[in-house]
């Protein structure tokens, strides 16, 4: 049975009946009735007051990517709406729900230049996969159903509904269906069982396959039967950046993480396996380096449920079109048992050379000032690799994601397509919301930290007992590592004059401490994880800590640099 209320109303109900429980926004004129309306559901919809419109974008994500469930950001017209640009193309890179709602003025100014007025649809619709303006009450209903369907089906992604004001405050007969077919669109198509058993003949038939595991493992809940099918053909597995925690860290064949400054003998093996096969990733050239040089010996196999990343950028051998999660458990039963063993001892040998060449100096430095290496490592030993681990983008990033361990998945939020520095503090509330049991540990620069640091105040107002670690160099540490490698140590505007973090995290009520000294470094960790609440650790960082291996852009992936004047040779 209907009931006649106004749209703003309509709004909020709608989202309930979505499942929606928790929304990140910041309120302003062209969006004030859905406030208003949002005053009288607050046991219904609970709603995050951020700092700046992109932290909610960024919170949104980070709650999406801990729970599988869309983000949702309600903002107001004109500048709130551009501030959410940011979060919207990163969320679209990888593959994030989010569903953002912006105020709109009355459609009789829309074209006017009135106050506040931004053709939001028209600069959303390249970075979203459905952008939206609604200028009547009564398709408020059928726009979130909608919304909400095409965010979290197929490959997932973000959605914008603008919604103009005499929208919200016209009246509507309100009832809510659920979206569950568009005409055209078809998030998950049928599997082709001949391509099934071409891609399982090329597994049964190879010496030295490889899988690698990307993000689409993880948006599909495929972690169980990946493992399954590398265990069952005994073959090596790798992960991109995004892929990370889909294999636990100490599985057997669990043999590191691809890319730029990912491990030895994934990448150096990506040029020597005789098959690969890509679940759920897209071949970004921070993992294939010089495409002309990526695999040739290899025949290439891609799963992906985006059927338009095949040969996109490497030409394949076979392809499966189809969800991961039912593409591989389908895959199973055709593979046979099978061992490589030899094909195996070459990823532990490389391992064993990184752990001499650059592992031992990263994590374990015997002298000098600290490294992120070594930070890295003591925090993710101390929760028992247990944690969820939040990076901002650059040194901090790469350094965390090589040395922090995984037990379990859906444990790894960062900016991965986009490398959007500011992403972290935000994301890191947004996971703690969506994941309250578990510790969310966030590592970030100095650089990244300052670019939302306002959403301190999103901790102070919500206690959220996020644990930042800011690994602090006083340097936009990458640039200045690529300043050194690539441009003559010229350190054009990466040095930074900081502010006193400590006394920035106490202004917020959250508890901090610097940490100067290697000497100090455990106990201010245990501090850090026994304290209930928000903690920031401050610590000191080498200036001239760089993350190694590299494999330098444009570089084949095998093209490895050990240190600054050495490269990897068998």
């Amino acid at each position: 049975m209907s009931e006649k209320i106004t749209g703003a109303e309509g709004l909020i109900k709608s989202l309930i009946a979505e499942g929606v429980d928790l929304v990140f926004g910041y309120p302003g004129g062209a969006i004030i009735p859905v406030y208003d309306k949002l005053y009288s559901y607050t046991d219904q919809l609970k709603h995050i007051l951020v700092r700046h419109e992109q932290g909610a974008t960024h919170a949104a994500q980070g709650y999406a990517r801990v729970t599988g469930r869309p983000g949702v950001v309600i903002v107001t017209s004109g500048p709130a709406a551009t501030n959410v640009i940011t979060g919207l193309s990163d969320a679209l890179m990888d593959s994030t729900p989010l569903v953002v709602i912006t105020g709109q003025v009355a459609s009789s100014f829309l074209g006017s230049d009135a106050f506040q007025e931004t053709d939001v649809v028209g600069i959303t619709q390249p970075i979203t996969k459905w952008a939206y303006q609604i200028r009547r009450a009564e398709d408020i209903p059928w726009a979130v159903a909608r919304a909400f369907y095409i965010a979290n089906s197929g490959r997932p992604g973000p959605v914008v509904l603008d919604i103009a004001k005499d929208a919200q405050t016209g009246m509507l007969e309100w009832t809510h269906k659920k979206c569950e077919y568009i005409r055209s669109y078809i998030p998950y198509p049928k599997i082709n069982d001949k391509d099934l058993q071409t891609v399982a003949d090329l597994i049964n038939a190879a010496e030295r396959p490889m899988l690698i595991s990307g993000h689409g493992v993880m948006i599909s809940g495929a972690e169980k039967e990946l493992v399954a099918l590398a265990e069952k053909a005994d073959i090596p597995v790798t992960s991109t950046l995004l892929g990370l925690s889909t294999v636990p860290s100490a599985h057997p064949l669990y043999k590191g993480m691809l890319g730029m400054h990912g491990n030895i003998g994934p990448n150096v093996n990506t040029n020597r396996c005789d098959l690969l096969v890509a679940v759920g990733m897209r071949f970004d050239d921070r993992v294939t380096g010089d495409t002309s040089k990526y695999a040739k010996q290899a025949k290439i196999v891609h799963i992906d449920i985006d059927s338009s990343e095949f040969d996109k950028n490497i030409k394949t051998t076979a392809t499966i079109h189809g969800d991961a999660r039912e593409v591989l458990s389908r895959l199973l039963p055709l593979v046979k048992e099978a061992k490589h063993t030899e094909w195996l001892k070459t990823f532990d040998e490389m391992a064993e050379v990184e752990r001499k060449k650059v592992v031992e100096r990263e994590v374990f430095p015997k002298e000098g000032l600290m490294t992120m290496g070594e930070v890295v490592n003591k925090v993710s030993t101390a929760t028992g690799d247990n944690a969820v681990l939040v990076t901002d983008v650059g040194q901090n990033q790469m350094f965390s994601s090589r040395y922090f361990r995984f037990t379990q998945p859906k444990s790894i939020l960062t900016s991965g397509g986009l490398g959007t520095m500011g992403f972290g503090l935000p994301a890191s509330i947004g996971a703690k919301m969506g994941a309250p049991e578990r510790t969310v540990c966030f590592f970030t620069g100095d650089g990244g930290l300052q670019m939302t640091i306002q959403e301190l105040g999103t901790i102070l107002e919500y206690g959220t007992a996020v644990k930042i670690i800011l690994l602090n160099n006083n340097f936009l540490g990458n640039v200045r590592q690529w300043q050194e490698l690539f441009f003559g140590s010229r350190f054009s505007q990466t040095p930074l004059i900081n502010p006193d973090f400590v006394a920035i995290a106490n202004a917020y009520g959250i508890a901090a401490e610097n940490v100067e000294t290697r000497d100090q470094l455990d106990d201010a960790i245990a501090r850090m994880l026994k304290h209930d609440g928000a903690y920031l650790l401050n610590v000191n960082i080498d200036p001239t800590d760089m993350i190694f291996p590299m494999t330098p852009a444009g570089a084949a992936v095998d093209d490895i640099m050990l240190t600054p004047t050495e490269k990897f040779a068998l």
